[in-house]
């Protein structure tokens, strides 16, 4: 079984690394608005999620009805490939699991694009080669999942050319853009509402903190494609309590660019302990640092009761890389020192 980050039922009373998550916790008006929604659940929650939508379309910019929430983007991602039912499919390697996962659910054959450490895990020019008539969808996580690089937005552009010329829909995940520098100049949101190739994942989970309430979007303009998804997913599968938080969350961008403030720095600090001790950083341009360290570094964490995310089981990465959340000053130096107890 692929094991994820976030695994505090198995590992009790742990410092949390493993889990991307703002380190500033869920704003007050997002908890406030979610804990107000569980007295009205006696009631079925709206299966469309109107309100939520339109909270969204204003954040977004983008017409609500080109917009889709889910039980988070992984219930997005299998909704999707089930509506698309899609019979190849090509993947950069490593990347998130879950494209994998859902693709393998409906028999997809996929291809694989195996990213290099020696070009520090980046997609090159030659990945647009291996997109051809025979692919259906392409999945692209920006900044990837786990190493945090970023595909330029000249790349972007022109995996999107070719996926359209190709007759490919490209699925862009950018559940980790509010933390980068440039979020606009990464996303291709402008690219939405001049082609049907494009679907966009976002989500609310890691700058808002709420993974535990579940509300992930897609943003796309193929009315027919919204369509056939809606088909594919149970009702009511956004909690009363995950729209309200989410309408909240919405509203509240302040909390998004004060946190990538504070995250940037601490990240900055972080990584700069990590080069100092002898760690190989790659990408780390979200909230999380990728990086390669000492073999027994998970096993030496988790015995001080921390846990990190091990990469080994990534398809692409080997033992000996990590990815771990950046966190508060007094949670990052406990880090560090078990680096330095080794």
């Amino acid at each position: 079984m692929h094991r994820h980050g976030g695994d505090i039922y198995t590992y009790k009373n742990v410092l949390d690394f493993s889990a991307n998550l703002n380190f500033r916790g869920m704003p007050e008006r997002v908890r406030q608005a979610a804990k107000e929604a569980v007295d009205d659940s006696g009631n079925y929650p709206d299966p469309d999620c109107r309100m939520l939508r339109e909270s969204i379309s204003v954040r977004e910019q983008i017409p609500a009805e080109h917009i889709i929430c889910g039980n988070g983007a992984a219930d997005l991602i299998f909704t999707l490939v089930r509506a698309r039912r899609p019979k190849r499919a090509l993947l950069g390697a490593p990347t998130f699991y879950e494209y994998e996962q859902a693709l393998v659910s409906v028999d997809c054959n996929i291809d694989r694009y195996y990213m290099q450490e020696e070009q520090g895990f980046r997609l090159e020019e030659d990945f647009t080669e291996r997109i051809t008539p025979e692919t259906d969808m392409v999945f692209l996580c920006n900044p990837n999942n786990p190493t945090g690089v970023l595909t330029e937005p000249a790349l972007l552009e022109r995996i999107l050319r070719r996926c359209e010329t190709c007759g490919a829909l490209l699925v862009v995940d950018e559940c980790f853009n509010d933390f980068l520098k440039e979020p606009e100049r990464y996303s291709v949101k402008k690219y939405l509402e001049e082609t049907d190739n494009l679907f966009l994942l976002k989500a609310f989970t890691k700058m808002y903190a709420m993974a535990g309430l579940r509300l992930g979007y897609g943003l796309c303009r193929d009315s027919a494609l919204l369509g056939e998804m809606k088909k594919c997913s149970q009702p009511w599968s956004v909690s009363l309590p995950a729209q309200m938080a989410g309408i909240a969350a919405a509203k509240d961008t302040m909390f998004a660019l004060v946190s990538r403030d504070e995250i940037q720095a601490e990240r900055e600090y972080l990584a700069e302990r990590l080069r100092e001790r002898g760690c190989r950083i790659i990408g780390s341009a979200a909230n999380y640092i990728f990086f390669r360290g000492p073999e027994d570094f998970y096993e030496k964490c988790l015995q001080q009761g921390i846990l990190i995310r091990d990469c080994s089981n990534y398809e692409g990465l080997s033992r000996g890389w990590y990815r771990i959340a950046v966190k508060s000053r007094r949670e990052n130096l406990m880090l560090l020192k078990v680096m330095e107890d080794r």
